[in-house]
């Protein structure tokens, strides 16, 4: 593991969007903490997800397909899971000690041990998996099917199929509410969110989303009734609640916006892009206010936060060193 010493350096320059505005850039509130070397070629990552009681990271490394295992406290790469072909999504779920991943080449979500990195089923998907969600009442996956337009439900446990849901468009990403105990999933082809009843898997809301050009991005504020959207067509990030099912907020970020992260007890925001800028955003009082947005680093589009120590993980094909890396970032002013 090397360490960085250096803040966090913001790159000058010019980003455009689609829509042809120019970004202001912030500087990022975040400080370099550690830098922990990745094995493999300097290929595409993907999501990652965090089990912050026992300090592991997964990290979907799709251009190897395969999952790297980190121990971000030890600082270091506990193993690789292979034959995970064209591997997107990546989600732990610490209550069952499993890993989910979909397998996007093979149409497949993928159930593997978390502490021995075994691989337990396999169980087809829809067209092109992407995204994941746990449902802990119905005790279900969710994978969303990008080019498919559907969500597919499996079995956590088994891997049975348990049903599919049209979407009626490209699926972007999927949460669940543990409130309402309902399923969010970003229709991105028609700028929308549907609202869906897990129970009998049928829609129950389509929220339009002016403003927004194909919503990929989303994760969720529970505690404050809040949804957060990245629209990486236009990229704006869109801040809806979910008592009103009303657009409070609208923002700019990076180019491409892909991967956000939310760290609840701090109630930071962070939004990856494609283009590696990162807007950082904080909530108070259901109120968003961009606090960051710069290039942090060459194709840093992916996120993840620890709630623990509220640090920020970014898996970077090209490190400090040139070779893959996990970046590391305390928050500060």
């Amino acid at each position: 593991m090397g360490l960085v010493l250096a803040a966090v350096a913001v790159v000058a320059g010019v980003l455009l969007t689609r829509g042809g505005s120019r970004p202001p850039r912030v500087a990022l509130p975040l400080h370099a903490a550690k830098e922990i070397s990745l094995p493999g070629d300097s290929s595409r990552f993907d999501y990652a997800s965090l089990d912050p009681d026992r300090g592991l990271l997964f990290i979907a490394h799709l251009g190897a397909s395969r999952v790297i295992e980190v121990d971000v406290h030890a600082g270091r790469v506990v193993r690789t899971i292979d034959g995970l072909s064209g591997v997107h999504g990546v989600l732990v779920v610490p209550a069952l000690h499993r890993v989910y991943a979909t397998a996007t080449d093979a149409n497949q979500v993928v159930a593997i041990d978390e502490a021995t990195g075994t691989v337990l089923h396999r169980s087809p998907t829809g067209d092109y998996p992407d995204g994941l969600a746990y449902d802990p009442v119905h005790g279900t996956v969710w994978t969303t099917n990008e080019s498919g337009g559907s969500e597919t439900v499996v079995d956590a446990a088994t891997g049975a199929a348990r049903g599919t849901v049209p979407l009626g468009g490209e699926a972007g990403n999927v949460a669940y509410d543990p409130t309402t105990r309902q399923m969010l999933v970003d229709v991105q082809t028609r700028n929308e969110l549907a609202v869906i009843d897990p129970t009998t898997l049928r829609i129950t809301r389509r929220l339009p989303l002016p403003g927004c050009d194909h919503d990929h991005g989303l994760i969720l504020a529970p505690t404050d009734r809040m949804a957060f959207i990245a629209c990486d067509g236009n990229a704006r990030l869109l801040t809806v609640d979910l008592t009103t099912w009303h657009i409070t907020g609208t923002d700019q970020v990076g180019d491409d916006p892909d991967v956000l992260a939310y760290d609840p007890a701090a109630g930071h925001l962070f939004v990856a892009s494609e283009s590696g800028w990162v807007t950082t955003a904080d909530n108070h009082d259901r109120h968003l206010t961009i606090t960051g947005r710069a290039h942090l680093a060459a194709d840093a589009h992916v996120v993840a936060v620890d709630p623990t120590t509220h640090l920020s993980y970014y898996p970077v094909p090209h490190g400090p060193g040139g070779h893959p890396a996990l970046l590391a970032y305390r928050p500060g002013p």
